[in-house]
């Protein structure tokens, strides 16, 4: 964990705070939204009891408290699930992100009042986001008039349909899992590096599952194969799999990069896996901070909820 001294003695306008499964991240900001300072902490919901939101949140936030009177913080993530601090429902698409809906959470301490973004759901075919929508909010305030598909990698990435301002609906996949589960847990796990690359090993992947999805579960052993038999590396093993694994997910979202622009969210490697992926499919992809996001839509959902521009 690491705090950040408040050497200016300047107590911060408000707290924009992101809680995610692993970790928290904490900004002061001033008036204007500039960053006062930023602080990180490992305690993310996974390791925390509801009673202990609101101590780690004082805890941090302290330092840069108001001596008099009472700023806002308003958090995005985790913090709002059923397993988190209090949860905050869903608001049911299509509905414009960040928009309404905040949920007010106890802190003990009048200085400081807590306020979580929901999430979003979609009823048919079930699915949900929490987290994602305050990036999606983020990208939307900095780009109004967009209308395409938000993609955004992960563990769980999510594929959104945005138009007119609002979420019209979203998809879900289970990329980052199943690449882990079977990287680690299968019979490939023989074969997989745990680092490395190889480009061409990737497109391969990529191509194979472009143009046959419906043979994905059949290829799989093939890299266990070929490592035995045709001496394919671990690093170009690691290549494949992952290249296997998002054609197939760009395979099951052909209808949303084939025919509207793509806007990829997040941070370093992944960003340019995903548009690697996305030309080898004939396709292009933009990219958007994924951090940048994410404060930009703690800034909405904090305007929203003052009724003042954003």
């Amino acid at each position: 964990m690491s705090k950040s001294a408040n050497e200016t003695g300047q107590a911060a306008a408000w707290f924009a705070v992101d809680w995610g499964t692993s970790h928290l991240r904490v900004w002061a900001m001033d008036a204007e939204d500039r960053v006062l300072t930023q602080i990180h902490s490992d305690k993310g919901m996974a390791g925390m009891a509801p009673d202990a939101y609101a101590p780690e949140l004082l805890a941090l936030a302290e330092p840069w408290l108001p001596s008099s009177g009472s700023v806002d913080a308003v958090i995005c993530g985790m913090a709002g699930s059923r397993q988190g601090w209090i949860e905050a429902p869903y608001l049911e698409v299509p509905v414009a992100p960040s928009s309404s809906g905040m949920v007010r959470a106890e802190t003990g301490d009048q200085r400081l009042k807590a306020q979580i973004v929901p999430g979003l759901c979609q009823k048919t075919p079930a699915d949900v986001m929490r987290g994602e929508e305050t990036q999606i909010a983020g990208y939307l305030r900095k780009n109004p008039g967009f209308d395409g598909y938000l993609c955004l990698p992960g563990t769980h990435s999510k594929w959104v349909n945005v138009s007119g301002g609002k979420v019209q609906s979203f998809v879900t996949v289970m990329t980052g899992e199943i690449f882990a589960l079977l990287g680690k847990t299968s019979v490939l796990r023989h074969s997989v590096a745990e680092s490395g690359w190889n480009e061409a090993e990737f497109e391969k992947g990529v191509r194979q599952s472009l143009d046959q999805p419906d043979r994905f579960i059949a290829s799989l052993f093939a890299i266990r194969a070929e490592g035995l038999l045709a001496n394919l590396g671990g690093e170009a093993a690691r290549a494949r799999l992952s290249g296997m694994i998002i054609g197939a997910e760009l395979a099951a979202s052909r209808s949303a990069w084939s025919d509207r622009p793509v806007v990829v969210i997040g941070e370093g490697a992944l960003i340019s896996i995903y548009q690697a992926a996305l030309t080898v499919a004939g396709a292009s992809a933009e990219a958007f901070s994924g951090d940048e996001a994410t404060l930009s839509g703690l800034c909405a959902a904090y305007h929203f909820m003052k009724g003042t521009p954003s």
